[in-house]
């Protein structure tokens, strides 16, 4: 974010901030801008930072939730981090669980009308994704709010007194919405509810910035502007890049079988990290840990000149990541565990190789259970359902337990299945070696 600097030291003068006040507005906005990819407006938000730094009143950070999957993975944590930097600078973070807007679903992405959660669900749900927020928040300085509080009172008159205060084509600007209408498919009503009871929630709330990630843009905008419609100041987009997952294509999801679990033993965590793509490496660093913009910095330098090696940073970034959410011991000794089978002391020293050709592989990658077939592996998919079923397969190390995993290969990737059957993937660019 180039133009932060500038911005920053124009704030200070503006609002004659104190020096010791300058100090602390300085190293908080450096924090809270590290790794963001869009605050709109920038400036408006360094001044808000600015005033709450001198007059000592906090802002108030929201993150809305409709818990629709439970499990959260790497991905998650960058929204998480970030909220975490807020916290521990004295601001207050105000989680809302979307116990009312989940039963509508986010349409945000979606190519048709997404299945609605049933209470019980989402209860559940919320009680989960809490349990996991707690390795990455204080939980117990966290305002948790349920929208059903004040969205399940509303009235049908006050309901459509909301509705009025934004256009069809509005919403019709939404991406995801212009296409659906474009090629006929069905938006129902109940959708176009959506941003605006998730704005409504920062209202209620009357939250100073909003933190999601980049595919939220457009939410963050109807609440911005139903808070300046009610009269109050319109809260700030705070917007976060959303993490590829461990093919380096394609965003971490749990569906697409390319991310790292927040609950997963150390040894699953330090294998799937040391199979990224070495250009992945400083944005992990960047975005899950808490190395210096400096050192990160000079990790990308090094690994682009060849003077940092990215199996070594590798190790370093996937020792890190381990650590914060198991300790320091259970880093080692998953790093030991990868080592003593991945320096060539439990893989057979000359695994049989097996070619691919690039162009065999779809763009969404490779089934797993059709890959264990192609390997040799399996003799049919219904064999490989069962290795997957028993734990006996695994990608790289890490043991894979979804059958409906899809796999990006990687020339030199090995897929193994029970103590004794390895192949190493050798890619192609046509039929054969």
């Amino acid at each position: 974010m180039p133009e932060a600097s500038a911005i920053l030291e124009q704030v200070i003068r503006e609002e004659n901030l104190e020096p010791a006040a300058a100090e602390r507005f300085r190293q908080a906005f450096l924090r809270l801008v590290r790794g963001v990819a869009e605050i709109t407006p920038l400036e408006e938000f360094a001044v808000r930072l600015a005033r709450s730094v001198r007059d000592g009143r906090p802002l108030r950070v929201k993150l809305g939730l409709d818990p629709s999957a439970p499990d959260i993975h790497l991905g998650h944590t960058v929204v998480l981090r970030k909220l975490k930097d807020f916290q521990e600078l004295g601001h207050v973070v105000q989680l809302v669980i979307g116990d009312f807007t989940g039963r509508i679903g986010d349409p945000t992405g979606r190519s048709e009308t997404r299945r609605a959660l049933t209470e019980e669900e989402v209860r559940e749900n919320a009680r989960t994704y809490l349990e996991q927020f707690s390795r990455v928040l204080d939980v117990s300085r966290v305002e948790v709010h349920f929208n059903a509080t004040w969205l399940a009172p509303l009235t049908l008159a006050q309901t459509i007194e909301l509705m009025s205060r934004m256009t069809v084509a509005r919403m019709l600007e939404r991406e995801d919405f212009r296409e659906r209408f474009a090629s006929g498919r069905p938006i129902a009503l109940h959708e176009f509810l959506y941003p605006l009871l998730q704005g409504y929630d920062s209202v209620v709330l009357r939250c100073d910035v909003e933190l999601g990630g980049t595919d939220q843009k457009f939410n963050f905008l109807v609440g911005r502007h139903l808070q300046e419609s009610y009269g109050q100041p319109g809260q700030i987009l705070m917007l976060m890049p959303l993490l590829e997952g461990l093919d380096g294509v394609r965003k971490m999801s749990k569906s697409l079988g390319n991310y790292v679990g927040v609950q997963e033993p150390p040894e699953e965590m330090y294998g799937k990290i040391m199979s990224i793509p070495d250009f992945l490496v400083p944005r992990y660093a960047l975005l899950l840990t808490d190395m210096p913009e400096e050192e990160v910095r000079r990790l990308e330098e090094g690994m682009a000149a060849g003077t940092v090696h990215p199996m070594h940073a590798k190790k370093d970034l996937a020792r890190r990541i381990v650590a914060q959410y198991h300790g320091e011991e259970a880093a080692r000794r998953a790093e030991e565990h990868f080592t003593r089978v991945f320096q060539r002391r439990d893989l057979p020293e000359h695994p049989e190789e097996v070619w691919l050709p690039s162009a065999e592989i779809p763009e969404g990658g490779m089934g797993l259970l059709s890959l264990l077939v192609r390997l040799g592996l399996a003799a049919s998919t219904s064999e490989a359902r069962r290795f997957v079923e028993q734990g006996a397969v695994r990608v790289d190390g890490v043991r894979v337990e979804d059958p409906r995993a899809r796999i990006f290969p990687r020339d030199g990737q090995v897929v193994q299945v029970g103590r004794r059957n390895f192949r190493r993937i050798r890619l192609s660019q046509d039929v054969g070696p």
